[in-house]
């Protein structure tokens, strides 16, 4: 399967145009009291990217998203996991398109995922065309009936997070919750450049940091984190735990939901429909991580607040 970083940077190479990156320079005028520069400043780069599948021949957009450049084939692959259109073994390759008919400037803004299936699936997601922002979302989701009705088809059970590779979360210590903040802000290599961008990290339940994807949208750094997962054959992830930078949406939530994480923190609030959504599957949600304390919006029993 062409996957991953790697065969990103093998293709920009490729299509003889340079690719576009996670950072743009700009001059700006810096006003400090009465003190005035000009000067060089590093900002996250925002662009279009196109989503295709293809099977048996037909190729149909899926979905365009404005987003961070970088780890797109990831993020492919986590979007159509989240939406349950595919699977890891649904992903025959992942390539940037290079369709004659494309100025070259965009052939690194549209990403084909080529599926095993003779056809395209039929799917509710399948009739209708996503248009997201590095904001909102995912713009017409499904309501938590409609997720219902997708897990009840997929056979995935709302509460046994039970991986079936035999590894589920143990309850975690609040002392342990109180340091991912931290950890998850210095991995945040662009972050530190710019100061503009969203993270998501994946954590184990000792607060150890397994991976963490950056982008100007919070939910598109979900998709990029979950598409590494998928790719790397390491999904569900019931042993894991998500922390995200900003606040938790619905959104959020159904990515991590359909990834089989059983908990999710955020450093801010969550929506209503997070909530209620965390607490329909069983899920543990946890916000306002911040300085040593959170709120538990739903599955306390996941977290350990009194130490033994």
């Amino acid at each position: 399967m062409t996957t991953g970083e790697l065969p990103e940077r093998r293709v920009a190479g490729a299509l003889g145009h340079p690719r576009p990156g996670p950072t743009s320079r700009v001059r700006v005028r810096e006003v400090s009291g009465t003190a005035v520069r000009d000067r060089r400043d590093d900002l996250a780069t925002e662009e279009p990217l196109e989503i295709r599948i293809a099977a048996g021949g037909d190729t149909r957009t899926l979905a365009i998203t404005m987003r961070t450049p970088g780890a797109d084939f990831e993020l492919a692959a986590g979007f159509l996991s989240g939406e349950g259109i595919a699977g890891p073994d649904d992903i025959a390759s992942i390539a940037y398109c290079t369709d004659e008919d494309l100025p070259p400037e965009a052939r690194y803004n549209t990403v084909t995922v080529h599926l095993r299936g003779r056809v395209l699936p039929e799917h509710p997601s399948m009739q209708r065309h996503f248009l997201t922002s590095s904001a909102c979302g995912v713009c017409g989701t499904a309501s938590l009936d409609a997720l219902h009705t997708r897990h009840a088809a997929l056979g995935r059970p709302a509460v046994d997070h039970t991986c079936d590779r035999g590894h589920a979360l143990p309850p975690v210590p609040a002392q342990v919750l109180y340091e991912l903040p931290n950890r998850l802000r210095q991995a945040q290599g662009i972050f530190g450049k710019t100061g503009g961008l969203h993270a998501a990290g994946l954590f184990t339940a000792d607060g150890s940091l397994l991976a963490v994807r950056e982008d100007v949208g919070r939910h598109n750094a979900v998709d990029k984190l979950v598409g590494w997962a998928l790719l790397s054959g390491r999904l569900p992830l019931a042993g894991n735990l998500l922390l995200v930078s900003g606040r938790t949406s619905y959104e959020i939530m159904q990515k991590a939901l359909a990834a089989g994480l059983p908990m999710v923190c955020g450093v801010s609030a969550p929506s209503s429909l997070a909530v209620d959504l965390a607490r329909d599957f069983g899920m543990t949600l946890i916000g306002f991580l911040r300085n040593e304390r959170f709120n538990i919006y739903a599955g306390p029993d996941r977290v350990v607040t009194h130490p033994e």
